[in-house]
């Protein structure tokens, strides 16, 4: 008789708050969400046509701005969302982030819908968090909607967390004589 293997499962589950209009969130969310518009008119897309503007909050109050920056030689540019976030990392490297705004547009203005940042954008998210041992907001926005997730493990489940690229103190193998 054959052995029935039971195939087990997995389920993940993100939560997203989604409000209609910029009225519906707070005053400081409200002016990062204004911050990343602005950042997203510097934008250096010269080839997509694709700006996208992100504004981190840090617990200090600045919000630092980055947008995206396209190079001919691809993929040598940089997201708005890494731009903003290794900045905020270099010039305040002991202040932790509280929120991100992200935005993006075409030649016809804000997108409908929010834009979930690239996979190399979340990683980098999901390791300021584990940098700083704090989860924060991440703003989506869009013409429809603002979505907001409460952490970048919740954009990128299974995530890989640099277990065992830290190096320790190395052990010889013991040899049997």
């Amino acid at each position: 008789m054959p052995i029935l293997q039971v195939m087990k499962h997995l389920n993940l589950t993100t939560q997203i708050e989604i409000f209609d209009s910029l009225d519906e969130i707070n005053s400081t969310e409200q002016a990062l969400v204004n911050a990343a518009k602005e950042a997203c008119l510097k934008a250096y897309a010269p080839y997509s046509e694709f700006n996208v503007g992100a504004a981190v909050l840090l617990e200090n109050g600045q919000i630092i701005t980055g947008s995206n920056q396209e190079n001919a030689a691809y993929p040598s540019g940089l997201c708005a969302e890494r731009t903003a976030i290794f900045y905020a990392n270099a010039q305040y490297p002991d202040t932790p982030v509280t929120s991100i705004a992200i935005i993006a547009m075409n030649k016809n203005g804000i997108l409908e819908n929010p834009v979930a940042p690239c996979g190399a954008c979340r990683q980098v998210l999901l390791e300021t968090e584990l940098r700083y041992k704090k989860a924060y907001d991440i703003l989506l926005v869009g013409q429809s909607s603002i979505q907001k997730i409460k952490s970048s493990k919740d954009l990128l489940p299974l995530s890989f967390v640099g277990e065992g690229l830290i190096k320790s103190k190395a052990r010889s193998p013991k040899s049997e004589d």
